[in-house]
């Protein structure tokens, strides 16, 4: 069933809502109506010929065409939080030989076990502007989890994109840029799943801060709310800023997704039929399988009718025994409340993600535990039951240390620089600042990474993974300084003021600050942080470290670690302050990855992925922190549409220190020769035609008797969560108070249809990512790039559009690269704009649509410094 386009109904909404209010309530009135999510149903099933699925469905059909309804749930549902190995496992099918399968953190590294890396953070990854690097990264990633039994690694993310720069885990994704983030997510994919290993693109989507996330975390930190955040986003800003990686990661064939824990556009984001049937499976063609975040789920067949494929860790609340799915997916199933080809569309779809990736029925074994980095223990860890060996230890790090440095060093983005760098053999170097130094209780010792002691190399959560050791800056400056004959003392702390003014002082000094800035996921609170941060602040007292080191000594070098934008205006221009770099979240090589960089031995040409803004106020967006709608669910409109980051500033004309897309190098280059060459390509046609039925793999008993669970001789695990039902009644069986009504009673019409369904005008027969023609050709650009300085450094070219219209930022980012050039010489930059590149979404037609407004092609060294420009004709 389409929904109704707004223009349709908007106008008597408002008419009906808006009588009496101001200029200003209207607009927002009038904003809030168009962040909608109609009904779409019913959930798309797969396409067994989609492009590059092929043979995975081939496979999928081959092995779920064996399978009974029971083993069918066991696929679809988690077996419970503390249930077995991983964070995250759905039911075996011993039959077959077919193990549990293992859904795992995370972003940076194999969460919570040992002998794995941690890798710099996905906005490091970004800062390189190199699709090569994060490629890698990806596969080194993939590799690992693969060597610890996983199946599902549950990265890399695209949401949060960065909407507020203070959002607590805008660290774990790209940068606030789409683009930018579309090619990150999608080379990560590809790394991962080329490595053996289904990639699970999150969190599907608007999943912008941590407050308010869930209702319980929400309530621990005293908010009496009753429903989650809504994230009110309208269908233009949807399109083209939020969706447009995702689109990406599906184009790159990713096998999983996971929606996320808020509302949007008040529903919840893991029923939301308008998100996951619709734009998820219909639009974009996504063929991989749905997976809520862990208790992300609401309700059971709601969710299984508005595309939701797998729920994780099963239980309706952890360790409750209970759950949506399992038993209560059998009993929906056969009373046709879900119809059977909705449960084998399911099972088709995850398991042609796990063929998709080369898998096989006999897995490698698990062979850890989250749980506990104890040899022996429990397997089920929440029952105490299963006492044996859990942990093999076995170590998956292979050369991983290389990539992890030369991405943290490549990522680091030089911001000044008047001429203090690269050190050479300095006569006397001073390093200040806890960041410098290590963690007194070790780099482990908080909680997944819940502290900001000693140098920050990762944010916290669930994001993140355990040392196998961390570099920290101090011990790899003294042991450069140790070979040079540099004279190296160290003041580890943020508060020595005297001891720190005594040593800097000093005649022949280069003194380094290390500073940073922490956040991470909202369950834990560091320092009233609640995930997201409280400010753009340096922490600890970084400011006035700055501010006073640079007071008394005038070669101040400085360097930030932190998980986005910090506030760097009041002294960044201090000319005893000769450098500043920015290092992310380096990881395990944090030390070695800033030493190359400040010595030369990398010639820096890290980019901001993001805008560093004057003052908060500056970016026009800031985290909900206080509920605003009772004690319902908080509402967060996401009214600035698509002007974030550097399109709000351009917009605005905002204060900024510095652009997006901004970074220096030890050499010169200057570009020229900007040619724009236009493709023969056709003419746009919207897809047409209708889907082939929903299919079915053969009938199964409708006998309550045949569902039980199997004799005294089974044994039951305390809390594990089985497709079996306890009882030959339903309604006990279930444990619904509710149950027995009909699927036409709660579900909306045409949710269980399985005939032929129309194709909508933007999706792709059969080409995931979208109409196939959206990536035609139809302008290839090329400028010279030549290296005027030195020595030889890597340039980052980057091309920006103008789209044209009134509601149309300045500039968008639609291409870059990063080119290595001798000194002297000359390389060609070229980008191939496709005709999504220039096009924005109608929301009356509801498809891509080039605008007839002028456009034009620029090519530069950041989204302020454009040195080239074209019409596009």
């Amino acid at each position: 069933m389409r929904y109704t386009p707004a223009a349709q109904w908007l106008p008597l909404l408002l008419s009906t809502l808006g009588v009496g209010a101001s200029d200003a309530d209207t607009e927002q009135l009038h904003k809030r109506a168009l962040a909608s999510s109609g009904p779409f149903y019913p959930s798309p099933w797969m396409d067994p010929a989609a492009d590059g699925w092929e043979e995975a469905y081939a496979k999928a059909k081959a092995f779920v065409s064996q399978l009974t309804l029971l083993e069918k749930v066991n696929l679809t549902t988690g077996v419970g939080w503390e249930g077995e190995q991983c964070v995250g496992q759905v039911g075996s099918i011993p039959r077959l030989g077919f193990r549990s399968l293992c859904m795992h953190d995370a972003p940076v590294g194999i969460r919570g076990t040992d002998y794995n890396s941690v890798f710099p953070s996905g906005q490091t990854a970004a800062a390189t502007f190199d699709k090569a690097l994060m490629y890698k990264r990806g596969f080194a990633m993939g590799e690992e989890a693969k060597g610890k039994g996983v199946t599902v690694l549950l990265g890399p993310v695209a949401g949060p994109l960065g909407r507020m720069p203070e959002g607590g885990r805008n660290w774990e994704g790209f940068s606030s840029d789409p683009v930018l983030t579309g090619v990150g997510i999608a080379e990560s994919i590809k790394g991962i799943q080329d490595a053996g290993v289904v990639a699970c693109a999150k969190h599907f989507i608007g999943n912008e801060q941590e407050h308010f996330r869930q209702i319980g975390e929400a309530q621990g930190y005293g908010f009496d709310i009753k429903e989650t955040l809504s994230s009110n986003i309208d269908d233009k800003t949807m399109h083209e800023l939020y969706l447009w990686p995702f689109a990406d990661a599906v184009r790159a064939g990713v096998g999983s997704v996971m929606c996320s824990y808020q509302q949007v556009n008040n529903s919840y984001a893991c029923q939301n039929s308008k998100l996951l049937n619709d734009l998820l499976k219909n639009e974009l063609g996504f063929q991989g399988f749905v997976m809520s975040d862990w208790q992300a789920q609401h309700t059971g067949a709601a969710s299984a009718a508005a595309g939701l494929d797998m729920t994780m860790p099963g239980d309706t609340v952890f360790n409750s025994g209970l759950s949506f799915w399992g038993a209560n997916l059998t009993l929906s199933v056969l009373n046709g409340t879900v119809p059977e080809w909705r449960i084998d569309d399911m099972a088709m779809r995850i398991m042609a993600a796990f063929f998709k990736v080369g898998l096989a029925v006999e897995q490698e074994p698990i062979n850890f535990s989250f749980w506990s980095l104890a040899t022996y223990g429990p397997i089920h860890w929440a029952a105490k039951k299963g006492f044996q060996q859990i942990n093999w230890h076995v170590d998956v790090r292979a050369n991983h240390a290389n990539i992890i440095r030369e991405v943290a060093a490549k990522g680091t983005v030089l911001l000044k620089n008047t001429g203090s760098l690269p050190l050479k053999k300095p006569k006397f170097l001073a390093v200040i600042g806890e960041d410098a130094g290590p963690n007194p209780l070790g780099p482990n010792s908080c909680n997944d990474r819940g502290c900001d002691n000693g140098s920050l190399g990762v944010g916290w959560g669930s994001g993140t993974a355990n040392y196998p050791y961390l570099v920290t800056p101090d011990s790899a400056l003294q042991a450069q300084a140790l070979k040079d004959g540099t004279r190296y003392e160290s003041v580890l702390s943020n508060y020595a003021a005297s001891q720190t003014k005594s040593l800097v002082t000093q005649d022949n000094v280069t003194a380094i600050v290390f500073v940073n800035a922490n956040s991470g996921e909202g369950y834990i609170n560091v320092d009233g942080n609640m995930g997201d941060r409280k400010n753009l602040t340096l922490w600890k007292n970084g400011d006035d470290l700055v501010k006073n080191v640079s007071s008394w000594c005038p070669n101040t070098i400085v360097v930030i670690h932190s998980t986005g934008p910090v506030l760097v205006t009041d002294w960044y221009n201090n000319p005893n302050i000769t450098a500043i770099l920015w290092a992310g979240l380096p990881g395990q090589e944090s030390g070695n990855s800033i030493v190359d960089v400040l010595y030369g031995k990398v010639n820096p040409f890290g980019r901001t992925p993001f805008t560093w803004g004057a003052t908060r106020e500056s970016y026009g967006t800031d985290v909900l922190y206080k509920p605003n709608n009772g004690k319902d669910a908080p509402q967060q409109d996401f009214s600035e549409g698509v002007f974030i980051d550097y399109r709000y500033f351009d917009k605005a004309n905002s204060p900024l220190v510095y652009e997006f897309g901004y970074g220096l190098s030890y050499t010169t280059f200057s570009y020229s020769n900007l040619q724009v060459e236009k493709s023969n390509a056709h003419t746009y046609r919207p897809t047409t035609g209708e889907t082939s039925p929903a299919p079915t793999f053969g009938n199964f008993s409708t006998d309550l008797n045949d569902y039980l669970f199997p004799s005294d001789e089974f044994p039951y695990i305390y809390q594990y969560l089985y497709p079996y039902l306890n009882s030959t009644d339903a309604k006990i069986a279930s444990a619904d108070p509710d149950y027995g009504q009909t699927a036409s009673e709660f579900l909306p019409p045409h949710a269980n249809d399985g005939s032929p369904q129309p194709l909508l005008r933007s999706s792709g027969k059969s080409s995931p990512g979208g109409n196939r023609q959206l990536y035609d050709v139809l302008y290839t650009v090329t400028a010279d790039i030549k290296n005027t300085g030195p020595i030889a450094g890597d340039e980052v070219p980057q091309l920006y559009i103008t789209l044209g219209g009134p509601d149309d930022p300045k500039v968008v980012l639609r291409g870059f690269d990063r080119i290595r050039i001798e000194p002297g010489q000359t390389a060609q930059f070229r980008v191939a704009l496709t005709r999504r590149d220039l096009s924005n979404w109608d929301t009356a037609v509801q498809d891509w649509v080039i605008s007839n407004y002028p456009k034009t092609v620029f090519v530069g060294r950041s989204s302020r410094k454009l040195d080239l420009s074209a019409p596009l004709t």
